[in-house]
């Protein structure tokens, strides 16, 4: 059994982390013992190793804030969870290890489909879905535009208004990112820059875009601004860039355009039972059912952790870095 741990954080995400071995005692009273399918490496996951996150776990801390495992073994007392089960591993409970011991009523069994894409359903997806629903009221036939179209959360975002009949403008920071958004099926692919508004709006014919999704930050923000309609809504949930966001007064006071953020932490320390569970739900039909899945990059063992942080840790990659044990 091995985990991914750090003990301390640095500049290089891939320096500060390594495969160690992993000792596991017996499970007790209300407890599963989870063989980890797959979990994926996020860019909050580097930016944790960095320190540059918002939430830090206190070190030494094991990687990974998501995936999914199979049930190996339950206490005797267990009831409505067995060995084979497929089961969603609790948020922010360190998988990227191969095993791992967890409280059975934190575990959600998961109907089968591919545990890859399982995997990565806690963090991206939900992420795209809460941010087209939580700001603007958007109706079939609205145009929505994002940057940072090629990434994990814009991915979904298009699928997801695809199927609420939403219309997509998708910005890419190079031209050799725009084949892959057009394969995702966003309706309009732009390489951003200074001249974006104009390129918005010959694409839409003029109509209104009343919601923007920035995960860039610095002038990307300003050019995503400068795309929206009067009242319109900007979320920020990034800052690839590393700058923070700027949004010019033309946008702000002559049309009241509104900058707001979304951590998805947050939303779920302040969502009821039902709310996550309603979310969820969804979420695992459409994945199940193939409407909803994600570009995977490549995958790694544990033992090849450096590689994998190093390769989810680079800008140029088409689709998500996986662990696999």
């Amino acid at each position: 059994m091995l985990k991914a741990e750090y003990q301390a954080r640095g500049p290089v995400p891939q320096d500060v982390i390594d495969a160690v071995p992993l000792e596991l005692p017996p499970i007790t009273a209300g407890q599963a013992l989870v063989k980890v399918l797959a979990a994926p490496i996020n860019p909050s996951d580097v930016l944790t190793l960095t320190g540059e996150y918002g939430m830090l776990p206190p070190l030494p801390a094991i990687g990974g804030n998501e995936g999914v495992g199979e049930v190996l073994e339950v206490a005797a007392d267990v009831t409505g969870l067995k060995p084979g089960q497929t089961v969603l591993l609790p948020v922010g409970c360190g998988t990227w290890r191969t095993h791992l011991i967890a409280e059975a009523r934190q575990l959600i069994p998961l109907p089968s489909a591919d545990p890859k894409q399982l995997a990565m359903l806690t963090v991206n997806p939900p992420t795209a879905y809460l941010m087209l629903k939580e700001f603007v009221d958007l109706q079939p036939g609205d145009w929505v535009i994002q940057n940072a179209a090629n990434s994990g959360v814009g991915s979904y975002l298009i699928q997801l208004a695809k199927i609420r009949g939403l219309k997509t403008l998708n910005v890419v920071r190079r031209e050799s990112a725009v084949a892959a958004v057009e394969a995702e099926g966003g309706d309009r692919v732009l390489v951003d820059g200074p001249d974006l508004p104009r390129r918005v709006r010959e694409a839409t014919g003029g109509a209104p875009v009343k919601l923007g999704i920035d995960a860039v930050g610095g002038a990307s923000t300003d050019h995503l601004a400068a795309c929206l309609s009067e009242g319109g809504v900007l979320v920020n949930y990034g800052r690839m860039s590393g700058e923070p966001c700027q949004v010019g007064a033309s946008s702000l006071v002559f049309r009241d355009v509104t900058l707001k953020g979304f951590w998805l932490a947050r939303w779920f320390r302040q969502a009821s039972p039902q709310q996550q569970k309603q979310l969820f739900g969804e979420l695992i039909q459409l994945i199940a059912s193939g409407q909803l899945k994600a570009r995977i990059a490549a995958t790694y063992d544990i033992s090849q952790i450096k590689d994998a942080v190093a390769a989810a840790a680079a800008g140029e990659r088409d689709g998500k870095i996986l662990l696999v044990p």
